[in-house]
């Protein structure tokens, strides 16, 4: 095991043990081990293990020495599994739900006997949760509101995990000797930010091995459904999968069909009408004549002949549109008049600027996060660690700031990367839209993220201004994670988008698109028009560990949703010029 997979080992005993009632000072104790081991680096923790030296490190006890070597070394933690068998599945589900924490469930559980969310559903609708001490009528009615939409939000799955295991199925599909072409297909082929299920589409000429295969794969915990061309199948995350095979020269029109969007699909249906043709999953044929569209698909005399979804725009007098534009949004109109953008694309990113280490509430030192950008062929990386106001993130007070600045810049000077560390902060924006630094502090930085974390439940008027206040103070270069967002948990606090959009194309403060798979804020829905009026984007991973920078992968998918191209967005420019850019906004 790594290092911050023992460490989610730790907090999870931490947690666990929390809800058993167990000593504070124990269950700090395996909360800060986690936090000294996020600190160390990879190699360190080895050599640490191998020369028995682990125990001297300060924070860890003989007991977290053998745990964490155990772990280490087996991947497997005893202890562990059956602290985890004690404890009612139910208490550890109900963690879900936003505001409950171990100690409030185990309140619950020993002052109403709740053991489920089903049970405390009960209790709260009989309003005992409200005359609970430490809870009270607001605290119950979060919880219920929490729970709706725990139930609401339980349909739908990020795109980031749906794509993490969708590819092995895709890849499976492929390796198989029947399938001509298979395809991710639905929302998730479109890059929306969360999907329903998975979908997709085979060409083959031999059907039942591939639905044979496609319904025994690994971690399938019901079959929902399974014919000769059609199979649907549901995992243990509750994620449902389904398949559909064509033969090979209707993959296209299938392909085009099942990506959608409905309205998508609509006006292409009537476009193709216009000029006396029928579109569907079958193919493009003539409108008129006798026999429904799949007969006359059917007759490859009557059906245009496509090898590419190219192919099928073309015949309708259309450019190519890329799969993330098909919402029935304008792109049609803008395929006809040659004005679809180039869109940015993953291999356009040079870098990016929202991202924490173990400074603050980070999970790999700035070295190892450095590194990390290197390999992925970064020119540069900026490190954004929180404030000093975010407690609840260990942030940084002026102090600590002054010396991650030193330390970034040392690091830069020996030239031990090739990747450039640009020294900023996430800067909380406090009530009234003042800073979390002083401007003395602020103008030290190369530059500053200045993000909401707190009172979130401010009136739109009064978010507003304070988050345009922040924008306007001279040393704001961007604005992190405009609305708050947290997907499937947490809704957007109440603001005026276009407001704030506007305050920061006057003031050249750049809005980042959070590339965050839990966040993807500011939503895709407000770039194009914004970008049109001038705003700058920065495509952020606001990646605590090193493996969060890949994260810009789910941002590209809003940024292109977004009709975003490489010139609206600051992390496709080269060193040089962000250098330059940074210098002239200063």
């Amino acid at each position: 095991m790594t290092k911050n997979e023992i460490a989610d080992v730790l907090n999870e005993i931490g947690v666990l043990l929390e809800l058993k009632g167990e000593n504070p000072f124990k269950i700090r104790a395996y909360q800060s081990g986690a936090r000294t081991l996020e600190s160390l680096e990879d190699d360190e923790l080895d050599q640490l293990i191998a020369e028995e030296k682990l125990g001297g490190v300060k924070g860890i006890g003989k007991a977290l020495v053998e745990k964490i070597t155990e772990l280490h070394t087996t991947g497997r933690l005893e202890f562990f599994e059956k602290l985890q068998a004690s404890i009612e599945p139910g208490l550890v589900e109900m963690l879900d739900i936003p505001g409950l924490g171990a100690k409030k469930v185990r309140a619950l559980n020993s002052m109403l006997g709740v053991t489920d969310i089903v049970s405390l559903t009960k209790a709260c609708a009989e309003n005992l949760v409200a005359e609970l001490d430490g809870f009270g009528p607001k605290s119950q009615e979060k919880i219920v509101m929490g729970i709706k939409n725990r139930e609401a939000y339980g349909k739908r799955h990020m795109w980031w995990k749906a794509h993490e295991a969708a590819k092995p199925i895709l890849q499976g599909l492929r390796k198989l000797s029947q399938v001509e072409r298979a395809e991710f297909a639905g929302s998730l082929r479109r890059g929306m930010e969360t999907i329903g299920d998975l979908d997709f589409l085979v060409a083959a000429e031999e059907f039942a091995p591939v639905v044979d295969w496609f319904v025994k794969q690994e971690g399938i915990k019901e079959v929902t459904a399974q014919g000769e061309t059609k199979a649907s199948v549901r995992f243990a995350s509750g994620l449902q999968a389904d398949l559909r095979i064509v033969p090979a020269d209707q993959f296209v029109f299938a392909l085009h069909h099942f990506t959608g969007s409905k309205d998508h699909n609509v006006a292409m249906r009537q476009r193709a009408l216009s000029r006396g043709l029928s579109l569907s999953e079958w193919g493009l044929v003539p409108a008129e004549g006798e026999g429904t569209a799949k007969e006359k698909a059917e007759d490859k005399s009557q059906r245009t002949p496509a090898d590419s979804e190219a192919d099928l725009f073309k015949a309708l007098g259309l450019n190519f549109i890329p799969p993330e534009l098909r919402e029935g949004l304008g792109e049609i109109e803008a395929a006809e008049a040659g004005k679809l953008p180039k869109l940015v694309e993953l291999s356009d990113l040079r870098g990016a600027f929202h991202n924490h280490t173990t400074a603050s509430d980070g999970r790999s030192t700035l070295s190892e996060m450095t590194q990390a950008a290197e390999v992925l062929g970064w020119d540069y990386l900026g490190i954004a660690d929180h404030s000093k106001s975010s407690f609840q993130a260990n942030g940084l007070s002026e102090e600590r700031l002054l010396k991650q600045i030193e330390t970034i810049h040392t690091q830069n000077k020996e030239k031990r990367f090739k990747t450039h560390v640009f020294a900023g902060v996430e800067c909380d924006i406090l009530t009234d839209g003042a800073l979390d630094y002083e401007d003395e502090l602020l103008a030290k930085l190369d530059y500053v993220v200045v993000s909401v974390h707190n009172a979130m439940t401010q009136d739109e008027a009064t978010m507003t201004k304070r988050i345009i206040r922040a924008i306007e103070n001279p040393h704001t270069t961007m604005l992190g994670h405009l609305t708050g967002r947290i997907l499937l948990r947490r809704e957007s606090y109440k603001i005026d988008a276009t407001k704030v959009i506007d305050a920061a194309i006057a003031n050249r403060v750049i809005i980042e698109l959070n590339a965050s798979p839990w966040r993807l804020d500011m939503d895709w829905r407000h770039w194009r028009k914004s970008a049109e009026k001038g705003l700058m984007c920065c495509i952020n991973p606001d990646a605590h560990e090193t493996e969060g920078l890949k994260h810009v992968a789910a941002g590209i998918n809003s940024a292109r949703k977004g009709w975003l191209n490489k010139e609206s967005v600051l992390n496709t420019l080269d060193l040089g010029s962000v250098l330059n850019w940074l210098a002239a906004r200063k």
